[in-house]
C-alpha cells in the first residue's frame, strides 16, 4: 500500500505528482540546501494517494465529478454555492482510519511529545508549477495546536481545494479537476509573530530584471503581506555585490506596516489575530543589513539549485533571531516574458483621484466599482474598473474581467499585484484611501506607465500602445545611450536596447527619494523644532541625518547603475539652480533671491563655494559608496555648468581631494560642454577631463541669448541653428581630436531626428536619448546607415 505520510527528508521534486508542488519543493531544498546554509523548518507530508482514498469513501469522488460538469465558472453566484456545497460533503467526511492514525503517528514523532505550535499548508499537485501560479489559492492555517486541531486543519485544507477561486482558475487554466490531488503539509511554526516575514523574488516582478532580488518584509506572520493587508518595507539586493561580498542593497523603501498578525492568547477560539503595530516600529525597517545579507545568499542559493528565478517565502524567528525558509516556488509571469516590450502613455492627463505602487507599466480605462466585501463581486462586469480596501484569492473569479485593479491595502508582492501581473492587466495597490476617494459607477483611467507611483485620473483618458520587437533593430556606426533620472524606471528602460547611461540626473533623487535641503540635514540640530520634525518622517529608517542623505543618494544611482551595467553610467553631480534648492525642505534658509537663477549660483561655482562645499562632499561621499562599497564600477562623474579653465581645475582638485581622483579605479571625469567657453576653450578644458557630454539646451540659450524659461522667445529656440552647430562642431573635432569622449545628452536629438542624423554625420560617440524615443530615433538613422 503506497504510503500515507511522508516526513519532507524524505521528500524532492520528482514527488510532486505524489505531494504537490510545495511540499516537493520542501523537501527538495531539506535534502540539497540545508548543508548550505538554507534552513527549512521540518515536517511532514500527507500523499495525494491518501486524499484519493479519502475521497472514495460514500462516492465522494463521482458526487463531486457530476456537481461541477458543465458549470459556467464566470456565473460567479452558481460557483459560490457549487463551491459551498462540495466543500460541506468534504468537511462532512471523516478520514479512513489508516490516514488518521498514520498523520498522529507522525505528528507525536515530530512533537517529541510536547504540544507543538505547527502550520497546516495545501499543496496541490497542479500547483508551483513553472507555466501557472496558484497564488492562495488553497488554504494555510497558522499556530495550530494538538492533535485534534492538526486534523480539523487538514480537514479544512482538503475542502480548500475547492473554494471558488480554485475550481475558476483551473478551468481557466485548462486542468481537469480530477486529475488534481491536494497533499497537507504540516511545519513546525517559525516564531515571526515576535519577529518579520514576507516574500522574496529572484527577479524584479515589474520589469524581469534578472540582477536583483526583490525582497518585502513586515512585523509578525507572513500572511499580511501575501494577503495584501499591510503596506511592506521594500528592498532591492544586487546579485552580483552579493555573490562577490559587496555591500548588495541598492534601495530601499520605509512600509507603512501598520498591522501585524500574531498568535492569538491561550483560550482564544481564533489561532491568530490581527493587531496594530506601534509608531516606534513602523518608522524603523524590519530587517538589518546582516539580516538582508543572509536572505539574499539564500535566495541566490536557491536559484542556483532550481534554475529559474523563484518566489520565496521567508520568516525570521523573533525568539532565536534565525531566518527560514517557509516555501519556494518558481516565478510564473516575468521569467516568461519573451523579446518584445510595450511601451504605454498617456495624450493627456486630468485631475488625480488616487496614487499608490504601479504593479506593471500599463493603463487601462473604465467605470470604477467600489467593492466592500466579496458579496458584492458579481457587481464586476467586463471592462470595470475593481476598486477594494484589498483582495484575496475568493476574489479571483471577477478580477480576471477588471481592465484594472486598484486597492487600499497592500504592496508590490501582494495578492492583487500577483494576480494582476498574471492577468496582465495594471494595479494600484496600497493607495491608503481609494474606496472613499473614487465614487461607485465613475469613470476612471488608471496608470502604471508613470515609474513607481501609480495614479487614478478622473475621467476615460486616451492612451497610445507601442510594441517593440528588441531584436529587429539594425546595427549603427554610434552608441544610443539614455537619459535616465528616476531610478524606479531603471529595470525597466534597461530593457530598451542601449549602450549606456549618458545622463544620469541626481535632481530627481534629491528632489523625490530625499526632499530636504543637505545644510538642513548637516545642521539638523541647530534647526527649530517644527522644522526638525517635518524633516523627521522624511529619514525615519535611517540612523542620523547625514547618513540619510548619503544613503539614500547612493541608492538612487546605485539601481540606476545597476540595471544599464557593466555599461557606463555618467552621473551628473547636481544642477540644481537656487530656485530649485530653495523649493526643498529647510531650503528657504539657506539659498540666495536671485534674479536669474539659470545663470547664477549654478555648477562648478556652488561646489566651491565654502558654505556649499560641505553638501557637495555627501554627494562625493555617496558616488565613492556606490563606486567602492557597492562595486558599481561602472559609474563616471560629470561636471555640469564650467565657466571658467580655473574652476575646471578647482573642481578636479575637489573631487580628487574627496576620493574621486581621475583615473583612480578607472574613475573618468566628464565635462557638460553647455557653455560657448567650453566649446572654443575645448583643447584647454581636456586637459582636466576624459571627455565631454554636450548639453544642447543651456548652450542653445547661452549662444543665441534665449531664456529657455521664457514662454515669449521659446519659439525662436532651436538647437539646430548654424552657430550652435558650428560650436558643437567644434567640440567634437577637438575630442575626436584628444582621442577623448564625446557625446550629446540634451533634448535636441530626442525632438529633432535630423538633428541626431547631423551630430551622427560629425562623428559624435554617442547619443543619450529620453527612453521613449530610443527605437524611433534608432529607426530613423538607420535609413541612412550603411549596412
Amino acid at each position: 500500500m503506497a504510503a500515507y505520510v511522508i516526513p519532507f527528508e524524505q521528500l524532492g521534486m520528482h514527488d510532486v505528482e505524489s505531494v504537490g508542488g510545495k511540499n516537493a519543493s520542501l523537501g527538495e531544498m531539506i535534502g540539497a540546501l540545508t548543508r548550505l546554509g538554507v534552513q527549512v523548518p521540518t515536517g511532514f507530508a500527507t500523499s495525494a494517494d491518501a486524499y484519493r482514498e479519502f475521497l472514495k469513501q460514500g462516492g465522494l469522488d463521482a458526487r463531486i465529478r457530476t456537481e461541477l460538469q458543465d458549470l459556467n465558472v464566470d456565473d460567479v453566484t452558481r460557483l459560490a454555492a457549487t463551491g459551498a456545497r462540495i466543500r460541506q460533503w468534504i468537511l462532512a467526511t471523516p478520514f479512513p482510519p489508516e490516514l488518521e492514525q498514520a498523520v498522529l503517528a507522525q505528528l507525536r514523532q515530530m512533537s517529541g511529545g510536547n504540544e507543538i505550535a505547527v502550520a497546516v499548508r495545501s499543496s496541490a499537485t497542479a500547483e508551483d508549477l513553472p507555466e501557472a501560479s496558484f497564488a492562495g489559492q488553497q488554504e494555510t492555517f497558522l499556530n495550530v495546536r494538538g492533535e485534534a486541531g492538526v486534523l480539523r486543519a487538514m480537514h479544512e485544507v482538503f475542502a480548500s481545494l475547492f473554494n471558488d477561486r480554485a475550481i475558476s482558475y483551473r478551468v481557466h487554466q485548462g486542468f481537469d479537476h480530477a486529475q488534481v490531488a491536494l497533499s497537507a503539509g504540516v511545519q513546525h511554526m517559525v516564531r515571526s509573530d515576535l519577529g518579520a516575514s514576507g516574500v522574496m523574488f529572484t527577479l524584479d516582478t515589474d520589469s524581469g530584471f534578472r540582477d536583483v532580488v526583490f525582497l518585502t518584509a513586515s512585523w509578525g506572520l507572513g500572511e499580511t503581506v501575501v494577503q495584501g493587508a499591510v503596506n511592506p518595507d521594500e528592498f532591492y539586493l544586487y546579485k552580483p555585490a552579493l555573490r562577490s561580498g559587496r555591500h548588495p542593497v541598492l534601495r530601499r523603501n520605509l512600509g507603512a506596516k501598520a498591522l501585524k498578525m500574531v498568535y492569538a492568547p491561550e483560550g482564544s477560539p481564533a489561532r491568530v489575530q490581527t493587531v496594530e503595530v506601534g509608531e516606534p516600529e513602523r518608522q524603523r525597517f524590519c530587517l538589518n543589513d546582516p539580516d538582508l545579507l543572509m536572505l539574499g545568499r539564500q535566495a541566490l542559493l536557491i536559484e542556483e539549485h532550481y534554475g529559474r528565478p523563484m518566489d520565496i517565502e521567508w520568516a525570521r524567528d523573533g525568539a532565536s533571531g534565525g531566518i527560514y525558509i517557509l516555501q519556494a516556488r518558481p516565478e510564473t509571469v516575468q521569467s516568461r516574458a519573451g523579446r518584445t516590450i510595450q511601451r504605454y502613455a498617456l495624450k493627456r492627463r486630468s485631475g488625480v483621484l488616487a496614487t499608490g505602487r504601479s504593479i506593471g507599466q500599463r493603463i487601462g480605462a473604465g467605470t470604477a466599482r467600489v467593492i466592500r466585501d466579496a458579496g458584492e463581486m458579481a457587481r464586476v462586469q467586463s471592462g470595470d474598473v475593481l476598486v477594494a480596501d484589498m483582495t484575496d484569492p475568493d476574489w479571483e473569479p471577477v478580477m480576471k474581467r477588471a481592465a484594472a485593479i486598484v486597492t487600499n491595502r497592500g504592496g508590490r508582492t501582494c495578492h492583487a499585484a500577483i494576480i494582476a501581473r498574471e492577468l496582465g492587466i495594471p494595479a494600484v495597490v496600497g493607495c491608503g484611501d481609494a474606496t472613499q476617494r473614487i465614487r461607485e459607477g465613475q469613470e476612471v483611467t488608471v496608470s502604471c506607465a508613470e515609474g513607481d507611483t501609480g495614479y487614478v485620473f478622473e475621467g476615460l483618458l486616451e492612451f497610445e500602445r507601442r510594441q517593440i520587437e528588441l531584436d529587429s533593430l539594425p546595427k549603427l556606426p554610434l552608441k544610443i545611450m539614455m537619459n535616465v533620472g528616476n531610478p524606479d524606471r531603471a529595470f525597466n528602460f534597461a530593457a530598451i536596447p542601449h549602450r549606456g547611461v549618458g545622463l544620469a540626473r541626481l535632481e530627481f533623487i534629491i528632489n523625490r527619494m530625499i526632499g530636504v535641503h543637505p545644510r538642513a540635514l548637516l545642521e539638523f540640530d541647530r534647526l527649530d523644532a517644527p522644522l526638525q520634525q517635518q524633516i523627521r518622517p522624511q529619514m525615519a529608517g535611517y540612523a542620523d541625518p547625514v547618513s540619510f542623505y548619503v544613503e539614500k543618494l547612493a541608492e538612487g544611482i546605485a539601481q540606476i547603475a545597476a540595471a544599464f551595467a557593466p555599461e557606463p553610467v555618467i552621473v551628473r553631480l547636481s544642477d540644481f539652480k537656487s530656485n530649485e534648492y530653495a523649493n526643498l525642505i529647510g531650503g528657504a534658509r539657506y539659498e540666495p533671491q536671485e534674479e536669474n537663477p539659470m545663470l547664477g549660483f549654478r555648477g562648478a561655482v556652488r561646489y566651491l563655494d565654502p558654505d556649499f562645499r560641505p553638501c557637495f562632499e555627501l554627494e562625493c561621499r555617496a558616488l565613492k559608496r556606490v563606486r567602492e562599497q557597492m562595486g558599481l564600477g561602472n559609474v563616471q562623474v560629470m561636471v555640469p555648468f564650467v565657466r571658467t579653465l580655473t574652476e575646471a581645475r578647482q573642481v578636479t582638485e575637489l573631487l580628487a581631494a574627496n576620493g574621486l581622483k581621475r583615473g583612480q579605479a578607472g574613475l573618468k571625469l566628464i565635462m557638460m560642454c553647455e557653455l560657448p567657453t567650453n566649446a572654443l576653450l575645448a583643447e584647454e578644458y581636456l586637459q582636466y577631463f576624459d571627455g565631454m557630454s554636450i548639453g544642447s539646451n543651456d548652450m542653445t540659450q547661452l549662444t543665441l541669448g534665449l531664456d529657455r524659461d521664457s514662454a515669449l522667445v521659446a519659439g525662436q529656440f532651436d538647437e539646430r541653428d548654424p552657430a550652435v552647430r558650428k560650436l558643437l562642431a567644434q567640440a567634437i573635432a577637438a575630442c575626436r581630436g584628444a582621442g577623448k569622449y564625446i557625446g550629446i545628452c540634451g533634448q535636441g536629438p530626442s525632438d529633432h531626428p535630423d538633428f541626431a542624423r547631423w551630430l551622427l554625420e560629425q562623428g559624435i560617440d554617442s547619443l543619450s536619448l529620453n527612453p521613449d524615443t530610443v527605437v524611433e530615433t534608432w529607426l530613423f538613422l538607420a535609413q541612412g546607415t550603411p549596412r
